[in-house]
């Protein structure tokens, strides 16, 4: 768990166009995701994080009392190994945070060559 907080930290440090920035990555890799490699990509992620992701949400959302619901965003970006980088997410809430620190600990598949890095953007939601 300290290794989630560290690194909760380090992202809470943001330049003053933090927003214009994280909303420039989502729209980068919205574009990425449309692109003709995309669909192949994102099922092979999901392939292999579908269920790491759902397990990892419950447990943030479990150890953030009272439970945190809010919906939120996380950007990454993908290097030639399938390494995570570059991580941020929005609005700046634990649970957010807390998601950050396991997806900053997995390996991804790799991505397409093009873009590199590869933008990822995540969208977290609980619908009732």
């Amino acid at each position: 768990m300290s290794i989630i907080l560290a690194f909760a930290a380090l992202l809470g440090a943001a330049p003053a166009s933090a927003n214009d920035d994280f909303q420039a990555r989502v729209h980068a890799a919205k574009m990425a995701e449309a692109a003709a490699t995309g669909p192949d990509y994102q099922k092979a992620l999901w392939g292999k994080i579908e269920a790491l992701t759902a397990s990892a949400y419950k447990g943030c959302v479990a150890g953030n009392k009272p439970d945190d619901k809010l919906p939120f965003t996380l950007v990454l970006d993908v290097d030639a190994h399938g390494k995570p980088q570059n991580i941020a997410v929005q609005p700046d809430i634990p649970v957010a945070h807390c998601m950050a620190g396991y997806y900053a600990s997995w390996t991804l598949p790799t991505p397409p060559a093009a873009p590199a890095p590869y933008p990822l953007e995540i969208d977290f939601s609980i619908k009732p």
